[in-house]
């Protein structure tokens, strides 16, 4: 039994290989980019809206609004980054329908790289919002001895985004690799659709995270400067 798709090897060339995850990667990046195109080629302002057209509003419109009630302030400035997030984890977790398909979300280098996407993401946010200065000050809040505590809940939350996502995922496969061996049959389509429902929610908790991340990011010096002030719209109604 496989517990990564890196251990399914399709070409190698010394230390070079093709694995499952790239090749799956590739493909998911692939089937995005051209439903995003077909969808997007004839856009209508009109009633006469396509049903896919429809659908990719309620998706954009949803996501957007998710970022506004973590904080955001600007939400459609943080829509492609948080989106893609989004939308590349769900379609690999909806796409372990096709037979042979192994999420590259189960490859621990897959979700490494996308918490590394969002620690670079962070400060990235926090600059544009607070500018250089402000957003490094926000690290010596209230002290000068904060400074290394906070840097290590940098990294700490980076490395949980990408064991919370591998461990689920990977989880969710072997579970249903072991059904299938025992009992091929009803039992396991029951629990490959609760396998997508999981792979959902992982995709919207990862996306939420790292959400709530940038606005703790875009408002940490707002609430330094101002105590009384809230630190996420969470809090507001």
């Amino acid at each position: 039994m496989r517990l990564s798709p890196d251990q399914l090897i399709f070409w190698q060339h010394g230390f070079i290989k093709l694995d499952a995850t790239i090749v799956f990667t590739w493909v998911v990046m692939a089937v995005l980019t051209l439903a995003a195109w077909l969808v997007t080629r004839r856009l209508r302002t009109d009633a006469h809206r396509s049903r896919w057209q429809n659908l990719l509003e309620i998706v954009v419109t949803g996501i957007v609004q998710q970022i506004d009630e973590v904080g955001l302030r600007r939400p459609r400035r943080f829509l492609a980054f948080l989106g893609s997030l989004f939308l590349f984890i769900g379609a690999s977790a909806l796409f372990t329908i096709v037979p042979g398909f192994e999420p590259p979300t189960g490859s621990l280098s897959t979700t490494v790289a996308l918490a590394l996407c969002v620690f670079i993401g962070i400060p990235f946010a926090g600059i544009r919002e607070q500018g250089l200065r402000g957003y490094l000050k926000s690290y010596v809040e209230p002290t000068v001895l904060m400074l290394p505590f906070n840097l290590i809940s940098e990294a700490s939350r980076t490395l949980a985004l990408a064991v919370r996502l591998f461990g689920n995922m990977m989880s969710g496969a072997m579970i249903l690799a072991i059904l299938l061996t025992i009992t091929p049959f009803f039992f396991p389509i029951v629990m490959t659709a609760l396998g997508l429902l999981t792979g959902m929610v992982q995709a919207y908790i990862f996306t939420i995270l790292s959400a709530v991340f940038m606005a703790a990011a875009t408002q940490r010096a707002d609430a330094a400067a101002d105590p009384n002030a809230p630190t996420t719209s969470i809090n507001k109604e």
